[in-house]
């Protein structure tokens, strides 16, 4: 038999295999359980690019910072409205009836918005306001229209008014018969000439629905200067020189009232006759009625 010979590795070969298997056993348990580990920390980088795995596309989804921009509100616009379409916004509005479809008034009604409605008058302007549309050649034509109208309105509205388009020429007694029902019914009575001119009407209502009286209403003068040339300029030739030259010679109306004819003939600008009418203004009675002048006292 054949000697067997063995390799019989020394103790310096054993403990370098050792450190080897060690070695390599660590590394790869190490990455192993790191691969299935999660991460403590999140960079922003590797945060970033999860969220864009996540993301859907840009097309999908908008950012919010441009929601509320101008650019993204401006990119979808209302449908404007042409001239013969009402405009509505809220109770802010002219009512119109249904019946005044293709007046050409509303053309005219620029300023304020309106819209139709079902309602009894032709034009509400206001909580308490209505309007009654009447053309003077149309109630030529159907008398018994506006009177049925009015019938129907009575007592619905505070303020009730009846405006009449003037598109004729002898107009002279419609008015009159209009105005003697207007009174019967109280309605206020408002004249135009032009269609321009109705639809005014109608804005200024409106417009001046929650405006105080005092806007319109005439402003007198509080100092005596203004008040004594009101009054002493309504006798005829008697102008604001007058009053100016009268207040520097005598000072009050008391004392121009009891100066005597030669004291007004000597102030500038004062004859004979516009003396007289001075002096019969304050001195004449008034006279109420005629038959009264005409009466024998007894």
């Amino acid at each position: 038999m054949s000697e067997r010979r063995f390799a019989i590795p020394t103790v310096e070969q054993i403990e370098e295999r050792k450190r080897k298997s060690k070695g390599t056993n660590y590394f790869q348990t190490s990455s192993a359980k790191a691969s299935q580990q999660e991460p403590l920390f999140v960079t922003p980088a590797s945060n970033a690019i999860a969220d864009s795995a996540e993301r859907p596309p840009s097309s999908a989804v908008t950012p919010r910072s441009q929601e509320n921009s101008p650019a993204s509100s401006q990119q979808v616009t209302p449908p404007q409205q042409t001239g013969g379409t009402p405009r509505r916004s809220g109770p802010n509005t002219v009512l119109v009836n249904q019946s005044q479809r293709g007046n050409p008034i509303l053309q005219h009604v620029r300023n304020v918005p309106w819209e139709y409605d079902d309602i009894k008058a032709d034009y509400v302007v206001g909580q308490t306001t209505c309007v009654l549309y009447l053309s003077l050649r149309y109630h030529r034509l159907h008398p018994d229209y506006i009177y049925d109208r009015m019938g129907k309105l009575a007592h619905q509205f505070v303020l009730r008014l009846l405006l009449i388009y003037v598109d004729i020429d002898n107009h002279q007694d419609s008015i009159r018969e209009l105005t003697k029902t207007s009174v019967v019914h109280d309605f206020t009575i408002m004249l135009a000439w032009s269609h321009e001119e109705v639809g005014r009407y109608l804005e200024t209502f409106k417009a001046y629905e929650h405006k105080s009286p005092d806007i319109i209403r005439e402003r007198s003068a509080d100092d005596y200067m203004a008040k004594l040339t009101e009054s002493l300029t309504q006798i005829r030739s008697v102008n604001k020189t007058d009053v100016l030259t009268l207040k520097s010679t005598f000072g009050s109306l008391e004392h121009i009232i009891n100066a005597p004819t030669e004291a007004l003939a000597l102030c500038p600008g004062f004859g004979e006759q516009k003396v007289r009418r001075l002096q019969q203004a304050f001195t004449q009675p008034f006279i109420v009625n005629e038959k009264q002048k005409r009466q024998p006292k007894k």
